[in-house]
């Protein structure tokens, strides 16, 4: 009986024991070798505003917690759209097509370990000439490039997976490549193409912070650069934490997304 209890509530309660484990080793870290990192105390007192008024405005970059956060989920959203509109198509070419793959995965190969911080700056040189919206282009830009890639090599994969018996079915049914396609390819490397999907999203996330520390955009990564400068540490921890809290979050949504078309 107690061992379907603790089953129940293990879910809760050994996480909790893990970030209690984090706080203490942060309260004796700053008690010790970090005397500049604030405690985990100052870190609330100082943050608190940010936190009890998550959507508050008082300027361009004082702004409550997850509005900054909102700015950031929208640009991400841009970018990740772009980067599975393109990616997508392309992972299929690269898995049905030999020619294609010869041609393409050695450019692929070389531009995907590329950094963030590579790509930025020629994006905002590619979209130099849209004035006030060049920064965010940029963004988008270096947001769709960074995480495609996940998205083209898992589909490639999932595609070339494909059993030939499908095919073969496909061919004897006389269907068209449009519904062999929508009946034969993407039901069958759906699997593979979320796993990229997955991927795809969490670097997305992981880009934006870069994006906005370069361009001074308002979000997260922009809030997290200014106060560095400012040396307010307290704020930087408080954008290390959302960071993390909202890619988790990211990553359970595309979780339930998965699942949800897993059962269709």
């Amino acid at each position: 009986m107690k061992e379907n209890v603790f089953k129940k509530i293990d879910w809760l309660v050994l996480p909790l024991i893990g970030v209690a484990a984090v706080l203490i080793l942060w309260q004796i870290s700053c008690a010790t070798w970090a005397k500049d990192l604030p405690t985990p105390h100052k870190t609330w007192e100082t943050s608190k505003p940010y936190i009890v008024e998550p959507f508050a405005k008082r300027g361009e970059m004082d702004q409550g917690i997850l509005r900054f956060t909102w700015y950031s989920l929208i640009l991400v959203a841009k970018g990740y759209a772009l980067a599975l509109i393109i990616g997508t198509p392309v992972g299929f070419f690269l898995g049905l097509s030999k020619t294609f793959t010869k041609i393409f995965d050695p450019l692929i190969q070389v531009l995907r370990p590329v950094s963030p911080l590579a790509w930025l700056p020629l994006g905002l040189v590619l979209f130099m000439g849209a004035g006030k919206n060049a920064s965010e282009l940029g963004a988008l830009f270096t947001i769709a490039v960074c995480s495609m890639w996940p998205t083209v090599l898992n589909t490639a994969v999932g595609v070339r997976a494909i059993p030939q018996d499908y095919l073969n079915v496909a061919k004897v049914l006389k269907l068209s490549r449009t519904k062999t396609l929508f009946k034969v390819l993407i039901p069958a490397s759906l699997p593979y193409m979320f796993t990229g999907f997955r991927l795809s999203l969490g670097i997305a996330w992981l880009v934006i912070v870069a994006a906005e520390m370069l361009t001074g955009r308002p979000g997260v990564g922009g809030f997290l650069w200014q106060e560095y400068n400012s040396l307010i540490y307290e704020h930087i921890i408080l954008c290390i934490v959302t960071i993390g809290v909202v890619g988790f979050i990211l990553d359970r949504l595309m979780s339930v997304v998965e699942r949800r078309f897993k059962t269709i």
